[in-house]
């Protein structure tokens, strides 16, 4: 990854310019983490399973009010 950094008056780094290319990619691999750390955090909580028929019973009859 070749970078480019932008500087102010004093000469500390502001910003950094990147190949979109990269750019692309470090997205992808962002989206990817947040994913692995929902899925983690989600598998942590406790699990209530509910038959799929009850819930589509009561997401309609909350639709109806």
């Amino acid at each position: 990854m070749k970078n480019q950094f932008i500087t102010d008056n004093s000469g500390q780094k502001v910003a950094v310019i990147l190949p979109i290319k990269d750019y692309e990619k470090m997205l992808e691999e962002l989206d990817e983490y947040a994913c692995i750390k929902a899925y983690d955090k989600a598998k942590e909580r406790k699990q209530e399973y509910v038959p799929a028929a009850d819930m589509f019973a009561a997401i309609e009859a909350k639709r109806k009010h």
